[in-house]
């Protein structure tokens, strides 16, 4: 008999969390596992991406309520006899709109959402919230289940959360997920309590997947000029990506007559900041947001440098990808980037700030056989993490 697995996401947006959960859903094996996804918001770029074997389940009416604008919220709910509810969803604006932007706002106001959730009715073998916070305290609070996993896709300490409030949640979790040996420390150094339940296992990467979806688009994506440099950085527009940093090294490097253009796949709540900020330094022609893309594997393919210029991370994705590329790569020296860069082995690893950045791009410009040898170092790698998979089978069983 087939095991009954829930996932639980927020969305399928654009981001690492994202694309790692369709990618892990794409290599389940259907035979073994009845596999359902609830999502908070069922929107996002990787809708269109999900196997046809995993069941979505349908929006939930109190909660598509308790998400529209304010004034109709309110009066939705308590015109249809939900006036707790209705309440819950003026105290959740109050909190978000005073102390907005935080994770432990975000986490605090998990008890004014909760009230517009429903418990689901179905009861599964596993369930999985695959994302940290409401992800996780929704298995928690709204599932019935045998088995309870939370999953962590970020340095904990760095996310700035209040450990106090997921505490209690860690301790109803069966197993803790993260996905970095340095993530899974920095848990069990913060959650010591736990620490016999914390494990790692790595997103999941494809190198034949990534690949032939590289060459989908056969012609010049970036519209390259005569003797340009193209770099790319694939990232949310937030503040964990260090992208003001970027705008900052490109505009040094143009100031030194290197020749580049600087492209971002992604979106996110800087937008406008970042574009005054591109604005300030005079780098409109120079360094350009492309937003999303639905197949963002023939810009990592056709460009120059890969650069990850984060604050922190957890393991991220978009550096797996363009390792499988082969692409000369340059991050900052967030406190996960050896995990997966061996500094003048496969990659630089810069200093976090705009000079040190700009500093490793044009010494990977100014010395093409370095690139060449990082890129070659590269193509001897095993960079594909499909196996991965069977460390899930083990933590669900069946």
């Amino acid at each position: 008999m087939k095991k009954k697995l829930l996932f639980v996401m927020p969305s399928l947006a654009a981001g690492g969390g994202e694309k790692s959960l369709v990618t892990m859903l794409s290599h389940i094996d259907f035979d073994r596992y009845e596999v359902d996804l609830f999502l908070f918001n069922r929107e996002g770029i990787f809708l269109d991406a999900l196997p046809g074997e995993v069941r979505l389940l349908g929006s939930q009416s109190l909660f598509d309520a308790f998400t529209q604008p304010l004034f109709r919220s309110v009066k939705t709910l308590w015109a249809s006899g939900h006036i707790g509810v209705a309440y819950s969803r003026l105290r959740y604006t109050l909190r978000n709109k005073y102390r907005s932007g935080s994770s432990v706002t975000e986490q605090r106001s998990w008890k004014y959402m909760a009230h517009a959730l429903e418990t689901l009715e179905q009861s599964y073998d596993v369930a999985i919230g695959f994302l940290e916070k409401s992800s996780t305290y929704f298995c928690v609070d709204k599932v019935k289940a045998d088995k309870r996993i939370g999953w962590i896709h970020n340095d904990y300490d760095k996310l700035e959360m209040d450990p106090s409030f997921d505490r209690p949640y860690f301790g109803k979790l069966d197993h803790i997920v993260t996905v970095s040996e340095e993530c899974e420390d920095i848990l069990k150094r913060r959650f010591s309590e736990y620490g016999g339940k914390i494990s790692t296992i790595y997103n999941i990467v494809s190198p034949t997947i990534i690949n032939r979806l590289g060459e989908q688009q056969a012609g010049d994506v970036y519209g390259r000029q005569a003797g340009e440099t193209i770099l790319l950085t694939i990232g949310r527009l937030h503040a964990q990506k260090g992208l003001p940093l970027a705008i900052e090294a490109c505009a040094k490097l143009a100031a030194k007559g290197y020749n580049i253009r600087w492209f971002i796949i992604g979106e996110g709540e800087e937008r406008e900041s970042l574009q005054e900020l591109i604005r300030k330094h005079g780098m409109e022609d120079r360094f350009l947001l492309l937003g999303l893309r639905a197949n963002p594997y023939p810009y990592t393919r056709q460009c120059d440098i890969y650069v990850q210029p984060s604050r922190f991370e957890g393991k991220s994705i978009a550096i797996d990808e363009a390792k499988i590329m082969h692409k000369p790569i340059v991050v900052t020296n967030f406190s996960t980037a050896k995990d997966q860069i061996h500094d003048g082995v496969n990659g630089l690893i810069a200093a976090m700030d705009s000079e040190a950045v700009a500093a490793a791009i044009a010494k990977l410009i100014d010395e093409p056989e370095l690139a060449r040898r990082l890129a070659k170092s590269l193509s001897e790698e095993k960079l594909g993490t499909e196996e991965e998979i069977h460390k899930l089978y083990e933590l669900v069983g069946g």
